[in-house]
């Protein structure tokens, strides 16, 4: 189902916490940014726009082939304040999801790097320069699966 967003919410963006094992994860993907210059080196969750005409997962399970060279299996989605879920600015909200892959990924375009990061020490997780808007996410993803 494509969900409509309010005028505050223009943008729909999906991510995804690429867990390595669904039921004991030790480590998640993250994706250091390429581009906008301003966002260059910072990292970031996987994923992308939402289309028209597609619903949220799709868009992810396509952003992930096309960013990562990836398929992905969803899990749960890691629930924002809003709706739209996370919100990434005064037109744009990231709704994301946890995962799993059994591929390799590949750096495009999109990233400078990617990298598995373990979960065991939450403070080197949140060391990491992530973009501003992401830090409330990755905050909740470390409460949801701290050992």
């Amino acid at each position: 189902m494509t969900s409509v967003l309010p005028a505050r919410f223009r943008t729909q963006v999906v991510g995804v916490a690429l867990l390595d094992d669904a039921q004991h994860p030790t480590a998640f993907l993250a994706a250091q940014r390429a581009y906008p210059e301003d966002l260059r080196g910072l990292w970031e969750f996987p994923g992308g726009k939402q289309e028209p005409g597609e619903s949220a997962e799709e868009a992810l399970v396509r952003e992930c082939a096309e960013e990562l060279s990836v398929r992905v299996e969803l899990l749960d989605e890691i629930f924002g304040p809003h709706a739209q879920g996370w919100p990434l600015s005064e037109k744009a909200a990231m709704r994301v999801w946890t995962g799993t892959t059994a591929d390799a990924p590949v750096v495009g375009a999109d990233h400078l790097a990617v990298r598995w990061v373990p979960l065991h020490d939450p403070d080197t997780v949140l060391a990491l320069p992530w973009i501003p808007a992401d830090v409330p996410i990755v905050r909740a993803l470390l409460e949801r699966i701290a050992p």
